[in-house]
């Protein structure tokens, strides 16, 4: 029997089979006359994400294929689409004019748009980067390239593995790139990181030494690394090159925008990660959608979106440099004192755009007239901008950035004497050029004007030689010009006429005069199309030309926009300078919560004073009732020395700030019930991060550690930690420790840097009051029924919760007056006792004595206290 028949694809199938082949996780959006198609599994995908209707036609295989498209005019807005659901897609375009095609017209693959490496204004948050995050292993050292692709924004850092994953949670990336190898290990361990961030896997030889290295020195045509840090870069070269290689492979285009990398020290920043990040709520709201309640929304005084971004980059990679912060406060100071300069700053500022992102469009080959024109405004008010910050006296950060805001007023004059006043959004359709910068194109234009006046008067003179009044000469892109003439006046038609088409109740005719005008104007109109495109490839190319100089501007308008943004917030706010010093010693007098105090503003916020050091009172044990204020008190600590550390002024009277490496919180009840952890196995996740690494320079805040177990246990581990923190070599941060365990308070007796303050309540008349001030001396009692009555519970249960507590309290518990809980008196066990009074005979006091606690890890400990406490229990169950 002989085989069946094979059916091949046609040519332009065969040929997008061929780009679907080397790119089978991207959707192929193939361009055919007016649509992007797409075709077979992707055609089917793309119908269902973008709603879209699923057809089939036959390209030559024998069976129907499946096609799916979008409008050419209306790409942008599917892209969007598309990547906001993590796709990539890979464009391939017609490079050459069908009408000159001989066969099959010619197309080549363009672009690849994909989430890390998107330029749609659309998607993109304006204050925000859009960061690609290549990762790479050498050994025990890991390294994280941030690219920008938007912005040029381009940086390595080398850290140890063991802090990879937390690194990536606090780059926030938009799309994850690594080595093929190394993602077939890891791949699970990192989407559990970062849910919802697209991974790609990127071949192994990217990342290598050798090619990493030709690839950086090329692009920024250098003969070694050395002039940005980067030449004895072990994993971070091959991070960096990978990436770049990725960028360029995406964009097809030569990224003259990314003009340098940046290689960060991670031992200049205070790490802040990403559990901190959130519990501080800096960038965004921990509860609801109220995102008035987060740091950046208080301090964000910026007037442009270069320096928004920037910002928050200060914000998620604070200084530890004394000098540098020093030099930040200083420029804050000036600005705060000078409300005069300030104004003038505010007029320019307010009238810059997004030059960073409007450069790198231009660079990637993206930009349209549109956005050339708005870069020329957004430059035009820099020469005004830098006599502002000239005002200023001596002022080294000032001063630097009036030396890098360089003379763009070339760019300025080319882009306005070649745009026209409005320009359409993109070249290719008229309008863009202004008469006088192309004679050819000034030409067309007349032909093309022409034309269209002689079209006029051809209707004119027609109706009255036919007199056929109702006689119109028309257009449409199908049939070109023609005469239409009614069916009733179809017998005056001139023999010259020629049919061109038959309408119901009209018929449609040409003449060799109208087509001879038809054939001249449309050429003209073609002709300004493709001398506006290569006038406008060539315009885009000088600007181009001047990525360094824009890059350089860019930055400085940033840094003054962030610098202006925080002094005029410090004046408003009643913020102060504070003192960042290399000494052990953390003061703070009359601190307020940034945030809170704003929210709060019907009511009078309470400051407090707190000090904290290695000396004396490294470890705050801090007690008192939910809603008396402990979370907000530790809270703006942190804040507070966070703000200080980025180079801004503090909601305080008085501020002394120790410089500090990390901070850490572990506040509030969280849990990971999809990764299958509880909210206590995340509570102690957290706590083990700490105190694994932390530091002495370290701040420590903990909220409630503890109390997602039962209460013995719970309390012996708040016991060890405050210990451990204490007694351990190199483990001594600087702590507030805010708790309900009361008998924490003992800890003062035994531990010399222990000191124990509560938040104040007043009681009277049955009912507290909560005066929200920190004070020194312990509390003992929670005020938990109180708490309990203004929060509406019923009268009934507040009752019944008093006679309770005081059976507890007298170590029983009973149906006393009326209560359901039974009949029979329980007396708790004598070994369930507090901690304190267990008999010194007992054997386990015995373990205690002989137990080399410092030598202990926390984990150990509660596995030993968890020992003794089984012992316990079984003596007295027995």
């Amino acid at each position: 029997m002989a085989a069946p028949k094979k059916h091949k694809h046609t040519p332009m199938i065969e040929h997008f089979l061929s780009i679907k082949r080397e790119h089978p996780d991207k959707i192929v959006f193939y361009r055919m006359g007016d649509f992007y198609e797409t075709f077979f599994e992707d055609a089917v995908e793309a119908a269902q994400l973008l709603s879209i209707t699923l057809t089939k036609r036959n390209h030559g295989a024998g069976n129907d294929i499946p096609l799916a498209g979008v409008p050419h005019h209306a790409l942008e807005g599917y892209l969007d689409k598309l990547t906001s659901l993590g796709k990539k897609v890979a464009i391939c375009e017609q490079v050459e004019n069908p009408k000159f095609a001989k066969g099959l017209v010619k197309r080549e693959l363009t672009q690849i748009v994909t989430p890390g490496t998107t330029l749609s204004q659309t998607l993109l948050e304006y204050n925000q980067n859009n960061f690609l995050v290549g990762l790479a292993i050498v050994g025990d050292l890991a390294a994280v390239c941030e690219a920008d692709l938007t912005t040029g924004a381009f940086r390595v850092r080398e850290i140890p593995v063991a802090d990879l994953l937390e690194h990536l949670a606090r780059a926030n990336p938009a799309e994850l790139l690594a080595a093929e190898s190394w993602l077939d290990d890891n791949r699970q361990a990192v989407a559990k990181k970062l849910p919802n961030v697209p991974i790609t896997p990127w071949p192994d030889w990217n990342f290598g030494d050798n090619f990493a290295h030709e690839r950086l020195t090329e692009h920024f045509d250098v003969k070694t690394l050395k002039g940005f840090g980067a030449e004895e870069l072990t994993a971070g070269l091959g991070a960096a090159g990978a990436v770049l290689s990725y960028m360029e492979d995406t964009q097809q285009a030569s990224l003259a925008h990314i003009q340098g990398l940046e290689v960060v020290d991670v031992r200049d920043e205070l790490v802040v990660d990403a559990v901190t990040a959130r519990n501080l709520e800096i960038m965004r709201p921990l509860n609801g959608t109220n995102n008035n309640a987060t740091l950046v929304s208080v301090i964000d005084g910026t007037r442009t979106p270069v320096g928004g971004r920037l910002l928050r980059g200060w914000l998620g990679r604070p200084l530890k440099n004394l000098e540098r912060i020093g030099a930040r406060h200083d420029a804050v100071e000036a600005l705060s004192d000078q409300s005069g300069v300030r104004q003038a700053l505010a007029e320019p500022l307010g009238n810059i755009g997004d030059i960073e992102r409007l450069m790198g469009k231009i660079c990637c080959g993206r930009a349209g007239p549109r956005d050339l024109s708005c870069l020329g405004h957004s430059l035009s008010h820099i020469p005004q901008l830098r006599e502002a910050l000239e005002q200023i006296g001596d002022v080294t950060a000032l001063a630097d950035l009036v030396e890098n805001m360089v003379d763009v007023g070339d760019m300025v004059a080319l882009i306005s004497e070649q745009l026209a006043d409005d320009p359409p959004v993109s070249a290719g359709g008229g309008g863009v050029f202004r008469a006088g910068v192309h004679q050819d194109l000034d030409e067309m234009r007349e032909i093309s004007r022409g034309g269209k006046d002689w079209i006029a008067n051809l209707e004119k003179t027609e109706r009255a030689r036919t007199n056929i009044s109702t006689l119109k000469v028309r257009f449409n892109r199908a049939f070109g010009y023609f005469i239409e003439v009614s069916n009733a006046h179809r017998g005056s038609v001139p023999d010259d006429y020629v049919r061109k088409q038959t309408l119901v109740n009209a018929e449609r005719y040409i003449t060799p005069e109208l087509k001879e005008y038809e054939t001249k104007v449309l050429g003209a109109e073609e002709h300004i199309s493709e001398l506006e495109q290569d006038l406008f490839v060539a315009l885009t190319e000088q600007l181009a030309a001047r990525a360094t100089d824009v890059a350089r501007l860019a930055g400085a308008v940033a840094t003054a926009d962030v610098l202006t943004g925080l002094a005029e917030i410090a004046e408003t706010y009643g913020y102060t300078r504070p003192t960042v010093t290399a000494d052990d010693s953390t003061t703070i007098i009359g601190g307020r919560h940034p945030v809170v105090e704003q929210l709060v503003q019907d009511r009078s916020f309470v400051p407090n004073d707190v000090h904290v050091d290695g000396e004396d009172a490294q470890i705050l044990v801090i007690t008192g009732p939910n809603m008396a204020g402990k979370s907000t008190i530790l809270r703006q600590v942190g804040l507070i020395v966070l703000m200080a550390h980025i180079g801004s002024f503090v909601p305080a009277k008085e501020a002394t700030v120790a410089l500090t490496d990390r901070i850490f919180t572990r506040v509030g009840a969280q849990d990971n019930l999809a990764g299958g952890e509880s909210t206590f196995l995340v509570e102690m996740h957290e706590t083990a991060n700490i105190l694994h690494n932390c530091t002495d320079r370290s701040l420590v805040l903990f909220d409630e550690v503890g109390r997602g177990t039962s209460t013995f246990d719970g309390l012996s581990i708040a016991w060890a930690i405050v210990e451990f923190l204490h007694n351990t070599e190199g483990k001594a941060a600087k702590t507030l420790f805010a708790t309900h365990y009361h008998e924490l308070v003992e800890l003062q007796k035994q531990c010399a840097r222990v000191k124990n303050f509560n938040v104040e309540v007043k009681k009277t008349r049955g009912k507290i009051v909560f005066l929200h001030k920190l004070v020194e001396g312990g509390c003992d009692h929670s005020y938990g029924i109180e708490v309990a009555r203004l929060a509406g519970l019923p009268e009934r249960v507040i009752e019944r919760a008093n006679v309770v507590l005081k059976n507890l309290e007298a170590q029983e518990l009973s149906a006393r007056d009326g209560g359901g809980v039974g009949t029979t008196k329980i007396l708790p066990s004598p070994t369930q006792m507090s901690l304190l009074t267990i008999l010194p005979d007992h054997p386990v006091i015995d373990q205690l004595r002989n137990t080399d606690l410092d030598s202990m890890s926390p984990m150990d400990l509660m596995i030993l206290v968890s020992r003794w406490q089984s012992e316990v229990n079984g003596e007295s169950e027995g």
